[in-house]
This record gives structure tokens, sequence and C-alpha cells, in this order.
């Protein structure tokens, strides 16, 4: 796993080459209206660069939206709030608009997204509020793609999708405080007090099976959770990496059925019943074993609580069928009689068990160098440009470039030796080619 890339090494460089990304975003854009940060695998530091997409939340700093009981003068004049209103599926609601802004203009995607429900409600539609914000997303230098619940996919320059994400800041102390005051083995309660500081935010996406879904938001704790996958230790996150793989590669869902977030739910309620002593890597399988039947069960009774908000059933309206869900149920029931040899069902850990070791260390090694320069040149780049050029020389950055270069030829290089399939490249050996030239080739690498 290690020299696949889920090692503790490079876990912990990419949650903090991630964590100075957003610093020197946020800290280079503080005129916008926005924070942005970073989510889901990517934050965690359990995929590699190309491997899945970037998630980005993008959450407003001026709209808040508060749960009953909140005292709304501890809140500044000039932010926009929202009551929830929590009467809907759990894990979801309504947000009623509370106070105005007092001393600014409303944004456009917030005043057009606005709505009454015939009973003097004013309420904030989150089907209205994507529309918004799809109409502002237009840019050249990105191709829109398909709408995928809450977020607003897209791909960028460097050949790499984005699932972005329009949220606005939520204040339920309550929840959060239901969710502390469990009885558990893990997290240990300055963790726990972490995540409770750490709030909530709503994105524009209703329960599936409302008949008012358009005017529903959905409750996300994505800072907690984060913080809660960080504090995994390296048993419990490969484990999280090699469910993701058993879905992927495995049970392959059509339509998103099964998703990345229930497993890391399976993981969360795992690890909560489970002292933390009793995760050493010798007893993977054994953990994985269970993992796998609370993943059989899940399917089963399609019914997985919410881990900070167990009244919420993650697989509710799910869309899963009968007979897919028949199906599931017997390979993972097979691959739980199969033991240890069930990791031979995945690619990529079958090819390194029976890879040579020496060419295995020698590209692992060039893979992280290059997903480390890779996100020293994000970093760079947000630190010294803005709006495209440059605000005043970087000597490192070419420095970089050199460097990714030299990688990029003796990979390549050495996989025309050893009579791999690969594309023309005798571009990378010419004088004068940019980062672009090396595109296809990163992304094939960083997977």
């Amino acid at each position: 796993m290690t020299l696949l890339g889920y090692g503790e090494v490079i876990r912990w460089r990419r949650v903090e080459k991630y964590r100075d990304f957003e610093i020197l975003f946020n800290t280079r854009n503080n005129d916008l209206c926005t924070f942005r940060f970073t989510a889901g695998s990517k934050a965690e530091g359990l995929t590699c660069w190309s491997e899945t997409d970037h998630d980005w939340l993008y959450v407003s700093k001026c709209v808040l939206c508060v749960e009953a009981g909140v005292d709304l003068n501890t809140i500044s004049d000039d932010i926009e709030v929202y009551r929830m209103d929590t009467h809907v599926y759990p894990g979801h609601c309504r947000m009623l608009l509370e106070r105005s802004y007092s001393t600014r203009t409303r944004s456009n995607e917030f005043h057009n997204a606005l709505c009454y429900d015939g009973k003097g409600n004013c309420l904030l539609s989150s089907k209205l509020f994507l529309d918004e914000k799809s109409k502002q997303n237009k840019n050249k230098q990105v191709i829109t793609l398909e709408r995928a619940g809450p977020s607003l996919p897209i791909l960028s320059g460097l050949v790499f999708s984005i699932d972005a994400v329009f949220a606005v800041r939520c204040q339920c102390p309550g929840i959060l405080h239901r969710w502390a005051k469990r009885s558990r083995q893990w997290p240990p309660p300055v963790v726990v007090q972490k995540v409770v500081s750490m709030g909530s935010i709503v994105t524009p996406v209703g329960f599936k099976g409302s008949e008012s879904k358009h005017l529903e938001w959905r409750i996300c704790f994505n800072m907690g959770e984060t913080e809660l996958v960080n504090n995994l230790n390296s048993t419990r996150a490969k484990l999280c990496v090699i469910l993701k793989m058993i879905v992927h590669e495995v049970l392959k869902p059509d339509n998103k059925e099964i998703t990345s977030y229930v497993l890391k739910n399976v993981i969360f309620w795992q690890a909560e019943s489970n002292s933390p002593a009793t995760y050493q890597e010798r007893h993977l399988i054994h953990w994985l074993h269970d993992a796998l039947e609370t993943l059989r069960t899940a399917i089963s009774s399609t019914h997985l609580p919410f881990y900070i908000i167990p009244e919420r059933n993650l697989l509710a309206a799910c869309g899963l069928q009968d007979k897919q869900q028949r199906q599931w149920v017997a390979d993972i029931t097979d691959m739980m009689e199969e033991g240890p040899r069930v990791i031979l069902r995945l690619p990529k850990i079958r090819q390194a068990i029976i890879f040579h070791q020496e060419p295995m260390l020698w590209f692992s090694r060039r893979r992280m160098g290059i997903e480390q320069l890779m996100l020293e040149v994000t970093n760079r780049i947000t630190q010294f440009s803005e709006n495209g050029e440059w605000d005043f020389p970087d000597i490192i950055l070419p420095e970089i470039w050199r460097r990714w270069g030299v990688i990029l030829r003796e990979v390549h290089f050495r996989m025309f030796m050893e009579g791999c399939i690969v594309n023309n490249f005798n571009y990378l050996f010419m004088e004068g080619c940019t980062v672009n030239d090396f595109n296809y080739l990163l992304q094939r690498i960083l997977m």
C-alpha cells in the first residue's frame, strides 16, 4: 500500500500541501465573497493527484444559516441570516430568511433564489441557487460538465476534474453536541471538541425522495469529517482505501448507489466502536472482513445511519434495484469467504504483489516525487500569480519545471526500454517544451 502511494509520509505531505493551498488562496483572494476549501479524499491525503476528482467547497462569507435557539444578536449586522426549518427528512433543512443584509447589497445568486411558500415565509431555494451558480460558472478556460447532486463539475487546465460545491455556513450546536456526548472509543475528546468547533455547512441539494427537494438543503460537516479521517491511524486509513477499491473494481455501481461517502461512514462507525489499539497492520484483513460485513448488512437492509446525524439514512432513495441488491450481497459474501485472497481482486494491489520489487520501488519513488512537485507548483502559482500574470519572478518554479521534465523523461525511457506500450513521447526531449506537453503522461503516472 505504501508503494502504491497510500503510505503515511505521502499522505501527510498531501494534507499539509492542500492546507497550505487553502491558506494561500484565501489570503490572496481576501476580497472575494467566499472562502475556498479542499474537501474529500484530497484533503484527507488518501488519493493521488489524478486518482479522483478534486472537491472544492466555496463557502459564502456574508450568509449564515442558524439552528433554532441561536441568538441573532450575537451575529454581526452585515451577515444575512437564515433560520433552519428541520421539519423535513433528517439531515436536511429549509432555509427561512430571518434577517437581510443591513449594510450591503445581497448578491444575485441569493436574491434570485428567494421564493415564498404561500404561508408568508421567504425561503432560499436550493434549485434556484444552483441555477444561478451555473450561470456564473462560465469560463473559457474550463469545460462545464453535467451537474451531480450539489456540485458543478468542471474540467480544468491541468487535465483534472473539479467538483465545485457552493455552500452556506451553518451554526447547529444542538446537532453537534448530541453527536459529541455519545459514548465512544474513538475519536479522543480533544478531536471531538475540535470537530464541534468547526461547525457545519448546508449545500444546495434536497432529499431525493422529497416532493419539496427543490427547497431543501443538506446539512454537511465536511471540515469536521476531514479532521476525523486525519485522525484515523495508518491501518484505518488503508482500510478506507481498500474499501473504495472494492466498490470501484468489484461492485462497480452505475449510478452512485454506493458512494465513497457511504464507505467513509462505515469506517467511522467501526472506529467509534473499537479501541484504536486493536487496529494494527497485522489485523488489517480482520477489520476488512468486519467492514465488508457492515456494508453487506447496509446493502441488504438499504439502511446505513449517517455518522453525525444517525436519523438520516444514507441509503434512503439511493436507487438501488432488487436485482443489483441481491448481486452485491452475494458478491460481498463471496469476498468475505475468500479471506486474505480478496485483495487479489483489486488490480492495483494484485499488480503490486506480482511486480518485481526493484522496478516497483523505482517507479513509486518517482511518482511520489512528481506528485510532490505538482503540489508545490500549485501552491507557488497561487502565491505568485494573479489573473494569470506573475506578480514577480519566482526563481524556484523554473527549477521545479526542470526537475519535473527530468523525472518524466526517466519514466518514459524506462517504459520504452522495458517494452511497455506507450504513445510517442519524443516531444518530451525537445527544447522549450512546456508543462502542458507533459499532461497525458502526468495524468497516467498520478492515478
